[in-house]
């Protein structure tokens, strides 16, 4: 079966049920030879450890009054404890691909037994990075048993995979890929600097319970989290580069409202499933139109409503367009709240640790650098310049200006590279920063370039 539907509608217990009543007709379980291989009848995939273990508490809580048996087993953790849960010959195995295989390999599991296969996020599990691992689990399985594959989403070219492990399959779709009416979801365009002035506003809305926020990035994840804890939020960011337990912690957390606002990565987009998240905002747009489905099916969920804002910059047309011609309808635009984004939040907000700081220092100081490079260049063309239009002592002059000009450029570039990899902003540096405009200047004037306002910039186009 191909069940196909939107978020937050149900898919774990339309897989679950059916399971557990088939364990339930099976009577007692039989005894096992202390030595045998577990075989578990049903096998549920998952891409996610925080999906994988959302699984099974679910199981755990619709199995209470049954004599069902179910284990979980991912990644990021210690294999031990996984091993001898397997040991008491689960009936139910939940499990992310890599650590599943493993197991496999070491002969501490063997799928001769599965009668169904479960993928859940099966249009995840198809995409390139998990397809080769599905394949190899695939390969070891039973000829004869039933595949049951959910999702909210299955593009096209993903749905001719799901095919070829289908066997005439009964297809149930109830509007996927688009947001459940319960979601009011809107787009706001702004530049990148009025992102976190116009989240603080969000969450000052009537309404506002807690909210996850997405990011493309974990080291952008875990700043933005930086930056809200500084503001009085409490805030925790959720991303791949956290230890299990740092992960569980900050789920568990959100779950019981230690922190209301989740920060997070697309390791929290498919599946999660809080109580009463209020706001999902797409600080930064997802990667792929499919991924907006996803996570702003985080909210509204179970007929609860729920809010879902986007953040689109100049930059971000194409996804804008990408998304409105999956839902098939434009997104709405969305208004800026009135001084949304006025004035400037205080730069020891903005900035998370001395790391952060000394590693823009750095990027500042190479790009103060290269702009010497330019100056050096518009000084020599100014003297060959000079040099053409003007005779005698005066085409000298000109390129003894040239010269100076290039010179005074290389001395700048050299003391911005030595800040750049102290990687802080010391006296000395800021100094040479002073000297590195003043010269940029004399560039510029030598080479009879215009000179750019501060303020100047691109302009925000429309059409976001």
């Amino acid at each position: 079966m191909l069940g196909l539907a939107q978020t937050g509608t149900g898919k774990t217990a339309a897989f679950a049920l059916p399971i557990l009543e088939r364990i339930i007709a099976r009577g007692p379980r039989p005894k096992y030879a202390p030595r045998a291989a577990p075989a578990p009848t049903s096998l549920i995939v998952a891409p996610t450890r925080e999906l994988a273990s959302q699984i099974h508490a679910e199981l755990q809580r619709l199995g209470k009054y049954t004599p069902l048996v179910s284990t979980v087993i991912f990644g990021g953790v210690g294999q031990a404890p996984q091993v001898r849960a397997l040991s008491q010959h689960p009936d139910v195995v939940v499990a992310c691909p890599g650590r599943l295989l493993d197991l496999i390999e070491q002969g501490c599991l063997t799928l001769s037994s599965v009668e169904t296969l479960v993928l859940d996020e099966a249009d995840h599990m198809f995409d390139m990075g998990f397809l080769p691992s599905i394949r190899r689990i695939v390969a070891k399985l039973p000829k004869r048993r039933q595949n049951l594959f959910f999702s909210a989403t299955m593009p096209r070219e993903l749905r001719k995979l799901a095919d070829d492990l289908l066997n005439n399959p009964a297809v149930v779709e109830l509007a996927h890929s688009r947001p459940p009416e319960t979601i009011e979801h809107g787009v706001y365009a702004v530049q990148e600097a009025e992102k976190l002035p116009l989240l603080q506003r969000l969450f000052a809305e009537d309404g506002f319970r807690s909210a996850i926020v997405f990011l493309r990035t974990k080291h952008r994840a875990k700043k933005l989290a930086q930056q809200l804890e500084r503001l009085g939020h409490r805030a925790v960011a959720l991303q791949g580069n956290l230890s299990q337990s740092q992960r569980e912690k900050a789920m568990g957390g959100f779950r019981a409202g230690t922190y209301d606002v989740l920060v997070a990565t697309d390791i929290a987009a498919r599946g999660i499933d809080v109580a009463a998240v209020s706001h999902v905002v797409n600080f930064d747009l997802p990667m792929t139109a499919e991924a907006y489905t996803h996570r702003i099916g985080r909210t509204g969920r179970s007929e609860l409503t729920g809010r879902a804002y986007s953040f689109a910059t100049p930059q971000d047309r194409e996804m804008v367009r990408a998304i409105e011609k999956l839902l098939g309808a434009p997104l709405p635009r969305a208004a800026l709240p009135p001084g949304a984004v006025e004035g400037k939040l205080e730069r020891a907000v903005l900035e998370t640790d001395g790391r952060s700081d000394g590693r823009d220092g750095g990027r500042r100081g190479q790009g103060r650098g290269r702009t010497q490079g330019r100056g050096r260049e518009g000084g020599r063309d100014a003297g060959r310049d000079a040099a053409k239009s003007a005779p005698g002592a005066q085409t000298r002059s000109a390129s003894g200006s040239g010269r100076a000009a290039a010179g005074s450029g290389r001395t700048a570039s050299s003391t911005t590279r030595t800040a750049s990899s102290a990687g802080r902003v010391a006296p000395a540096a800021k100094a040479a920063a002073a000297s590195t405009r003043a010269t940029r200047s004399a560039g510029r004037a030598a080479s009879g370039a215009p000179q750019r306002s501060r303020d100047s910039g691109p302009g925000f186009g429309a059409g976001v």
